[in-house]
């Protein structure tokens, strides 16, 4: 089985990598990092030609009960169009109010009107984009007393209304899990598998809340041992699918992500093995 792990393209390692061309299965880039012309957007599209890509939007706001940013829709529709990514996402979340942009993903209740603006939203920038979008689950510190649905009754109903693509993000399920109290492998059973399209792996961090323990998704480490762990069932459950190391704070060489990356190639294979063995 050939390389399935990447990494992401952050500006640090952006010359290395154009230099010396490392191995890895694909790289992933902030689309809001690349909106605009510039000498770093020359340089990814110069490495196009050896590597594929994934385009991760951070601030589309699907979630925004006032629609999608006309201009910002745009601006990531013409990026799309020049990288021919093989992969496009953005998040389960908000962070848009009154033309004004929070620097956070922020959360939505799981309602049926949520749903629906999520649902609205995501069809525009399908449409706007002319393919599918993968939604990538988030990290929760705390839930809705109003929700009406789990979160993966949400992301089903999204993908069934939609028709767009899941991101995985199992880091954040860890977080999540962790942070209200839940079973991660529960969390798991209710995804429409089908809908799976990428996973994405990152570091977190814990900070003591009054002796409480809460996991901070902050992409800022290597991917811990309960994130590798679930990773090892997700694949498993779901099957192999292109999958990302993140790392976006307190950013390590380049090798340490590499290093990253070749140890989610290893779990996947070492999943096909078992399976072999098995059958």
């Amino acid at each position: 089985m050939g390389k399935v792990a990447g990494i992401g393209l952050r500006s640090p390692h952006l010359a290395e990598i154009g230099r010396d061309r490392p191995a890895t299965a694909f790289l992933e880039i902030h689309a809001e990092n690349y909106l605009a012309g510039s000498p770093a957007l020359q340089a990814v599209e110069r490495l196009r030609a050896d590597y594929a890509f994934s385009v991760h939007a951070v601030g589309l706001s699907l979630g925004s009960a006032e629609g999608l940013d006309a201009a910002h829709l745009a601006r990531v529709a013409a990026l799309v169009k020049r990288l021919e990514p093989a992969y496009v996402s953005d998040h389960l979340s908000w962070s848009v109010s009154g033309g004004r942009y929070f620097n956070d993903l922020l959360p939505l209740p799981y309602t049926e009107e949520a749903l629906d603006v999520v649902v609205r939203n995501v069809v525009q920038l399908q449409d706007a984009l002319g393919r599918q979008v993968s939604i990538e689950n988030p990290s929760c510190y705390l839930g809705f007393a109003h929700s009406t649905l789990s979160e993966p009754e949400f992301l089903d109903a999204l993908v069934r209304r939609s028709g767009c693509g899941l991101l995985l993000d199992v880091n954040n399920i860890v977080v999540t899990a962790h942070n209200l109290r839940l079973d991660p492998r529960a969390w798991l059973s209710g995804l429409p598998a089908a809908a799976i399209t990428q996973y994405h792996l990152a570091g977190h961090a814990v900070n003591d809340s009054d002796g409480e323990p809460i996991l901070i998704d902050d992409h800022g480490s290597r991917v811990g041992d309960g994130v590798w762990t679930l990773f090892e069932d997700v694949v498993r459950c779901y099957g192999v699918r292109p999958t990302l190391v993140e790392w976006d704070t307190d950013i390590p060489a380049l090798p340490v992500l590499l290093e990253e990356a070749a140890r989610a190639d290893q779990v996947v294979q070492g999943v096909g093995r078992d399976a072999v063995r098995a059958a």
